[in-house]
C-alpha cells in the first residue's frame, strides 16, 4: 500500500474482498490445526496474527497469512520430539528470531531466483490441486482436513483415491448446495452482472455463502438433505471473555535447558520452510497483482518472523504466506493489504461475537468458491500460452505441475527447479561460444569466438569442440570480446597447447579480458599465443602486460 494512500482509501475493494478471505481462511486455519495435532484455536490465533501484525508489517499489497499446510509435519514432528504444545511454541518463536535475522541478512533476495515458469506451474498446480481436494468437501464428504495439500493423506488414500472412496458418502443436500453455489458465482461473473454497481459492490462468494447458510437452515430435519455437523464450518465457541482468553497458551522456554539441541533444529525447520514457503508464495501473489507490484522480500521475512514470534507468544501456530488465501484476496478484487488486516480483524471477532453463526456455514458452498479461485489459476489457457512461450518454459511449467499435485509444494517446486535449471544449463553450455563445424571439413582455419562471459558451466562445451580440431590443422580461440572468463576456462586454454603441439595444430589465442590477467604462472602459455589488446586491436608479443 503506497504511503500516499490512506488506509480506507480503496476499502470498497477491501473490505469485500477481506469477507472473501476470511471465509476462505476460517476453515483453513481450523483444519490445520486439527491436522497438525494442535488445539484448533491455535489455528484461528495464527490466522489473527498473520492478518492483522503480519498484514501491518508486510509489503506486500495483496499477500495473505496464516497457518500453512506445509508446515503440518514439521509441526507434528516437532510436538513429538519436544513433548509438548508449549514447548513447541518455544521453537515457534525462536523461528520468528531467525525470520528477522534473515530479513536484517537481506536473505530475501533467494526469492528472485525462482523461474517463471516454475512460479507460472506452482500457481497452476495449486489451483488443480484445490479443484480435487475441494470435490469431496462439494459431495458432503469431508474425511480429509480442509487445506491439505499434499497427494498422500494421512488415511492412507491419495488426492486421486480419495475422489473414488466419496462416492460411498454422497450427500443430496451438500450436492445441491454446491450446484445453487457455482451457479450464482457464474452468473455474478457475466458481464451483465458487472454493468450494475451493487453486483460490484456485494462480491458473488459472499452472497454464495449465504445461499449456503440459508439452504442448510431449510434443510434441517429433512432425512435427505439435511447436512451433518462435520459437513459444517465448526468454530470454538467461548461462553465468555475468561473462556475466550483461556485459549490462549504460553511458550515453555524451558525447553531450551532441557532440551536445547532439540528445540533448535525444530525452530530452524521451521524459520527455514516457513521463509521458502513465503517468499515462493510472494512471488506467484506478485505475478497476480493486476498492477503487478513488487514486493520487498526482506521486509517480508522481517514481518514473518515478528508474526510468528507473537504468534508463538500467545499459543499460535507457526505462519507463512498462504498462496490459497492470497489468490482468494486477488480474485475477489482486493486492492491493498488493508484486506488482509481486515481479514484478521474479522476471525478476531468472529470467535468473540458470532461463532454460531459461521458454524452454520456448509463447507459445500466454500468449495464452491474454492472451485472458482481453483479455476482462474489454473486456466487451460495458460498451458497454451506457455506452449507458445517454447520449450524452455513449457517444459519446466509442466513438470512443476504434475510433480506438485504428485507430491507437495515443497517438493515439486525443487522438482520443477531441477528441470529449470537443467536446461538452462543444457542451453548455456552449448552456447558459450559461436563456432562452425563446417570449417573441419573445408580444412579452413577454425574460429572458436568466446562470448562475453566464459564460466565454468562452459568447460565441458569448449573442452569438447577443442577436441574435435583434427590434427594439422588451424585454431584461433577468439576472446576479443570476452569480459569476464572463468579460471578453470582459462587452464583448459593454456593446457590445449600440449595438445595442440602433439597434433601439429597451429593455435592462437586473440584478446584477454582485462578482469582476467595473466598470472606469471601462465607466461609459459603465452608462448604458443597471438594476443591482442581489444581497446588497440594491435598484436602484442606473449610475456608483454596487457
Amino acid at each position: 500500500m503506497s504511503l500516499k494512500e490512506g488506509f480506507f482509501s480503496n476499502i470498497k475493494y477491501d473490505l469485500p474482498a477481506s469477507i472473501i478471505v476470511f471465509l476462505v481462511a476460517v476453515p483453513l486455519c481450523l483444519g490445520i490445526a486439527l491436522a497438525s495435532e494442535a488445539p484448533m484455536f491455535a489455528g484461528i490465533i495464527a490466522g489473527i496474527v498473520g492478518g492483522i501484525v503480519v498484514g501491518f508489517f508486510s509489503g506486500s499489497s495483496l499477500g495473505v497469512s496464516g497457518p500453512a499446510a506445509g508446515l503440518v509435519a514439521i509441526v507434528i514432528s516437532a510436538q513429538n520430539t519436544l513433548g509438548s504444545f508449549e514447548a513447541l511454541l518455544a521453537a515457534t518463536v525462536l523461528a520468528g528470531i531467525i525470520q528477522i535475522t534473515l530479513g536484517f541478512m537481506k536473505a530475501g533476495i533467494i526469492g528472485y531466483y525462482f523461474p517463471n515458469s516454475v512460479i507460472k506451474g506452482m500457481l497452476t498446480a495449486i489451483g488443480i490441486i484445490i479443484i480435487l481436494k475441494q470435490i469431496p468437501h462439494a459431495v458432503g464428504y469431508d474425511g480429509d482436513y480442509e487445506g491439505d495439500l499434499s497427494f498422500w493423506q494421512a488415511d492412507g488414500h491419495n488426492t486421486f483415491s480419495e475422489l473414488y472412496y466419496m462416492l460411498d458418502f454422497l450427500s443430496p443436500g451438500a450436492i445441491l448446495i454446491t450446484v445453487i453455489s457455482l451457479a450464482i458465482l457464474i452468473i455474478w461473473e457475466q458481464p451483465f452482472m458487472k454493468k450494475n454497481k451493487v453486483f460490484t459492490l456485494i462480491q458473488g462468494p459472499l452472497v454464495a455463502v449465504v445461499a449456503g447458510i440459508v439452504l442448510n437452515y431449510l434443510f434441517k430435519g429433512n432425512n435427505t438433505f439435511g447436512l451433518n455437523s462435520d459437513q459444517l464450518v465448526s468454530l470454538p465457541t467461548p461462553k465468555n471473555l475468561t473462556e475466550f482468553l483461556g485459549n490462549f497458551r504460553t511458550p515453555d522456554f524451558n525447553i531450551f535447558i532441557d532440551n536445547s539441541s532439540a528445540v533448535l533444529l525444530a525452530g530452524v525447520t521451521i524459520a527455514v520452510v516457513a521463509s521458502i514457503e513465503t517468499l515462493l508464495s510472494v512471488e506467484a501473489t506478485d505475478k497476480l497483482d493486476p498492477q503487478k507490484r513488487i514486493t520487498p522480500t526482506n521486509k517480508e521475512l522481517k514481518a514473518q518472523g515478528i508474526g510468528n514470534l507473537i504468534s508463538g507468544m500467545i499459543g499460535g501456530l507457526p505462519i507463512t504466506q498462504v498462496i490459497v488465501r492470497s489468490s482468494a484476496n486477488i480474485q475477489s478484487g482486493g486492492k491493498t493489504k488493508a484486506s488482509a488486516i481486515i481479514h484478521g480483524v474479522m476471525l478476531l471477532a468472529s470467535v468473540l461475537l458470532f461463532p454460531n453463526v459461521l458454524n452454520q456455514i456448509p463447507y459445500a458452498s466454500l468449495a464452491a468458491v474454492l472451485f472458482l479461485v481453483g479455476y482462474k489459476l489454473a486456466k487451460p489457457s495458460l498451458f497454451t500460452q506457455m506452449w507458445k512461450n517454447g520449450i524452455t518454459q513449457f517444459v519446466p511449467f509442466v513438470v512443476t505441475v504434475i510433480a506438485i499435485v504428485a507430491t507437495d509444494l515443497l517438493v515439486g517446486i525443487g522438482i520443477g527447479l531441477a528441470v529449470a535449471i537443467f536446461i538452462i544449463l543444457y542451453y548455456n553450455l552449448k552456447n558459450p561460444f559461436y563456432f562452425k563445424d563446417e570449417d573441419h571439413i573445408n580444412e579452413k582455419e577454425v574460429t572458436i569466438e568466446l562470448s562475453e562471459e566464459v564460466s565454468f558451466l562452459n568447460k565441458a562445451a569448449i573442452l569438447k569442440a577443442l577436441n574435435t580440431v583434427p590434427e594439422n590443422s588451424n585454431i584461433v580461440v577468439d576472446a576479443t570480446k570476452t569480459k569476464v572468463m572463468d579460471f578453470d576456462v582459462s587452464e583448459i586454454l593454456k593446457d590445449f597447447r600440449t595438445t595442440a603441439g602433439h597434433k601439429n595444430i597451429k593455435y592462437k589465442v586473440i584478446g584477454w579480458p582485462k578482469e582476467n590477467p595473466m598470472k606469471d604462472s601462465e607466461r609459459h602459455f603465452a608462448e604458443t599465443m597471438v594476443i591482442v589488446d581489444n581497446t588497440t586491436k594491435e598484436q602484442t608479443t606473449s610475456s608483454q602486460e596487457i
